[in-house]
Parts: C-alpha cells; structure tokens; sequence
C-alpha cells in the first residue's frame, strides 16, 4: 500500500501534537514559605532515662522568629509528581532554671544564664500521584524519604553540651487541592507518620490565589509536630507557622 505525501503530512502532524501535549504536561514548581514561627512546646531530656527534664520554652522562655522553606517540584504524566524540599530551623531559648539540669553527660548549675539551640533541619524527597483529578479538587498520595540534620545543645559560660543528630525516615505524603472558585483554591497537604518509638507531622493548610496561570499566591498555618522515646533521648516539640508564599509553575515549553 502506498502512503501519499498528503497523508503522510497529516500523520506527522497529529503524531508531533501528541508528542507536544505529553511535553506541555511536564510542568516545573517553585514553591516558596516564609513567615513567622512560634514554638508551642518542646520538651527535652537527655539521655531518655537519666537526664533533667526540660521545656524550652517554659524553663527557658522564646520568642518568635523567622523562617523560610524552599520546594521544587516537577510534574510529568498523567498525575505524577517529584518534590525536593529544603526546610532549615533553629530556635534559641534563654533563661535560667532552679535546679542543676543533667544534660549528655554534663550539669549544668541552677539559676545561672543558659543558652539553648535547637536546630532541626529537613531535606526531603517525594513521589507522589494523583489518585483523584477532577475539575475543581485533586487528591494525591506519596511516599517521602526525610532526611534530618539536626542538634539540641546548652551553653553556659565556658561549659557547653551538644546531641546531634543525623538520620533518614520515610514518611506518608499526602495533599487535597479544592478550587471552589476560578482563582481560588484551598490546600491541604503535608508528611505524616507514626510508630511506637516516636512520630512526625508535618502538615499546611492554605487559602491559594491564582494572580496568572504561572503565579499562585497563598497565605495559611502551618504545624510541625513530633520527636522520638528512645534510650538514649527524649525530645518532643510542636511548632507554629503563619506561612505567606508564592508558587512559580514552569512548564517545560
């Protein structure tokens, strides 16, 4: 059978807006958080069995403070999508306490000035994907591979103690994105999971404005919530973010 040049001009067309439509889906995010965060509690003792229990901030006293957080993201096929997040904290507590406080392995004596650093950084990878795609509400489902750099150290004087800590876990992935509204939407989404030892939360709610097809504005509370029971530490915190940010989507052409 012979194919004319007509037909052949038609195929090649069809066939190079397929391949154009797949492309066009592949879509670059720039997620950017930043705001104010306040510390709710965040209790400390360290060894888990031997140490001086201490709340931050109720022995130490704090204060709000700054942060900011950076997401890119990347979408390609029919509902998938990969995050790399960047999301750096440290939170400093002054005061002084009544009684000496037992911490890695040094005392530190009572009401004498002490400085408290708690430092948690996060570096996390996800897949995730859309289970359900509508018109005006998606809801996705992932997998998110964390990786903590993080230290709990008091300084007083000359004599100072440090735990750090450096460690990866999985985490639940998960958001629900409404858009009652043309340029209007509402995001619920964040990392989660629990185990016997300890647990972590990581979760946004936000209202979205859509300025362009390129620029959404959003504004929302955050909570990061977690810590771990073992042996060798006992550390449970809950922070607070009221989040102002701008997602940027790209589309690859």
């Amino acid at each position: 059978m012979i194919i004319s040049t007509k037909k052949l001009r038609v195929v090649f067309i069809i066939c190079s807006m397929l391949l154009s439509a797949q492309i066009i889906k592949a879509q670059f995010k720039l997620d950017v958080e930043t705001g104010v965060v306040v510390t709710g509690y965040n209790d400390v003792r360290i060894p888990g069995s031997t140490g001086t229990f201490i709340s931050f901030p109720d022995d130490l006293g704090s204060s709000p403070g700054l942060f900011a957080r950076i997401t890119f993201g990347y979408k390609f096929g029919e509902g998938s999508e990969i995050l790399a997040l960047y999301a750096p904290l440290t939170v400093k507590y002054e005061g002084e306490i009544d009684s000496d406080v037992e911490f890695f392995g040094k005392t530190f004596p009572s009401a004498t000035p002490i400085l408290a650093t708690y430092k948690f950084n996060s570096y996390r990878a996800t897949y995730r994907y859309n289970l359900l795609c509508r018109e005006n509400i998606n809801i996705a489902l992932g997998l998110t591979i964390k990786v903590r750099d993080a230290f709990i150290g008091l300084q007083q004087g000359n004599l100072d103690a440090k735990k750090t800590d450096f460690g990866a876990v999985p985490l639940i992935n998960f958001g629900v994105y409404w858009q009652p509204a043309d340029n209007i939407g509402v995001t619920l989404e964040g990392d989660a999971l629990a185990a016997h030892s300890g647990r972590a939360e990581d979760v946004l709610l936000a209202f979205n404005y859509d300025v362009s097809d390129i620029i959404t504005l959003k504004a929302g509370y955050r909570i990061l919530e977690g810590g771990a029971d073992i042996e060798k530490l006992y550390t449970f915190s809950m922070f607070h973010y009221g989040v102002i940010g701008a997602v940027v989507n790209l589309p690859t052409r």
